[in-house]
């Protein structure tokens, strides 16, 4: 996948946004994680405070002491993190976790019996969280004291920090399988354009009209307008050609016309004056055969099928009426299912030119024939007259080669020939025969004929 393509783009905006999504999760399951511990942390605290305000009693003295505190081994354990402590009228009773120190609780008014929660800093310097609370003591103790129980913020984040490294593998795994989730997503959503781009392919090739609506509903809009696109196009060709039609009917009438003139200028003994307006004709002609072709190529259908056979028959009929081709035998060697990419009227023009070149240069017969090699068709034109010589036919079918169209009426035909195979996707080739030579033409096989099965 290359940087531009649609595919690669969604997959990586997809992986970003599974990544930045995941990332968040974890983010805010830690936060739910550590709320819920604070949550616990604060129920057991509760707990303890209750078990110490359960504990309060009078010594002989009348001093207030703790006689049964919480039992948790943590609140005798020096600096332990988990600390209890009772004020009263300034005397201080502490856990002996607290050694030294006390908990330095904020001055607030707390109302008898309410709970107060409080952050501070603990003897070591940890992050404690606190519950305070003011109690009065029932008449038989007697005096109200406040209560307060930590516990160092630093176990909470502790298991906040297990439960995220614990939650990273199964992030990382469920990532790639969203990421393999969005890869077969991106897949299947961009089926439809694989579909559009095989009969787009299929449309150029002939093997198909028009893109239809049998798409999804995002696609089939565009599919609407290429379709609306190739009508237009295929009434435009049609105009084309019937404009072709019209200049060609336009040019050749004052050529014959000019054709008459020559004749009457032989007739008035004007042979040389004659001769040289004929040349001049007969290039213009020829000119305006070629441009006329060039134009109608260019307009050219893209849905054509020519059958061969029925092609050269045609032109081998019209030939051999002609002075040059009565005089031959011919033969045509065809199969009659074999059909080319390309429009009949095309078709006929280019065998038409091979055909009476061919009949210009031949002594005696001419072979018409045509075989299918895979995907394309070959279709030969052989004589029996001279030949040419390698560096003629070199410029022949150079296409910068610019023979003189007036020297033996086979170069400016050659390349009209030419231009028409190249227009449908074909080429043309010049061998020798045996004897005279072989103009052949290679078309692509019509799409809409399978090719047949090799025997092996």
């Amino acid at each position: 996948m290359s940087r531009g393509s649609l595919r690669l783009r969604l997959f990586v905006a997809g992986a970003f946004s599974i990544a930045l999504a995941l990332a968040l999760a974890g983010i805010g399951l830690g936060r739910l994680f550590e709320r819920h511990a604070e949550r616990r942390a604060l129920e057991e605290l509760s707990i303890f405070m209750d078990q110490v305000v359960a504990g309060i009693d009078r010594d002989a003295s009348g001093a207030p002491v703790v006689a049964d505190g919480p039992t948790d081994p943590r609140f005798t354990r020096p600096l332990s993190g988990l600390y209890w402590q009772v004020e009263e009228d300034g005397t201080v009773l502490r856990s002996r976790s607290l050694w030294d120190g006390a908990l330095a609780l904020p001055v607030d008014e707390v109302a008898d019996g309410e709970v107060h929660r409080h952050r501070a800093v603990g003897p070591d310097g940890g992050d404690l969280l606190v519950l305070e609370r003011v109690v009065t003591l029932p008449p038989r103790i007697g005096g109200r004291v406040r209560v307060a129980v930590a516990l160092d913020r630093a176990d909470i984040a502790s298991a906040t920090a297990d439960f995220e490294a614990d939650l990273v593998p199964y992030l990382l795994l469920l990532g790639l399988l969203l990421a393999a989730a969005n890869f077969a997503q991106v897949t299947v959503g961009l089926l439809p354009l694989a579909s559009v781009r095989d009969r787009v392919s299929a449309i150029r090739a002939g093997s198909l009209r028009r893109l239809g609506t049998d798409l999804p509903d995002e696609v089939r809009p565009l599919a609407v307008e290429v379709d609306s696109l190739l009508d237009a196009l295929d009434e435009r060709i049609k105009l084309a050609r019937a404009r072709a039609a019209e200049l060609a009917h336009g040019l050749k009438t004052p050529l014959q016309v000019l054709s008459g003139d020559v004749d009457r200028l032989r007739k008035l003994g004007e042979t040389a004056l004659a001769d040289d307006i004929d040349a001049v004709a007969l290039v213009m002609r020829r000119h305006v055969d070629r441009e006329l072709v060039r134009a109608r190529v260019a307009a050219g259908a893209v849905h054509a099928e020519a059958a061969v056979r029925a092609v050269a028959e045609r032109v081998v009929g019209v030939v051999r009426r002609t002075p040059a081709g009565s005089r031959l035998a011919w033969s045509v060697a065809a199969p009659q299912e074999l059909s080319v990419h390309a429009d009949p009227d095309d078709l006929t023009e280019a065998l038409g030119n091979l055909v009476e070149n061919a009949a210009r240069h031949a002594v005696s017969r001419i072979e018409i024939g045509a075989r299918r090699e895979g995907d394309a068709v070959r279709i030969a034109v052989l004589d029996d007259g001279p030949g040419l010589t390698d560096e003629r036919k070199r410029l022949l079918l150079d296409p910068d080669g610019r023979p003189d169209p007036a020297a033996d009426g086979t170069g400016l035909g050659l390349s009209i020939v030419r231009e028409i195979v190249a227009a449908s996707g074909g080429r043309l080739e010049l061998a020798d025969g045996d004897p005279g030579l072989s103009a052949e033409i290679v078309l692509p096989a019509s799409p809409g004929r399978a090719a047949p099965a090799q025997r092996r």
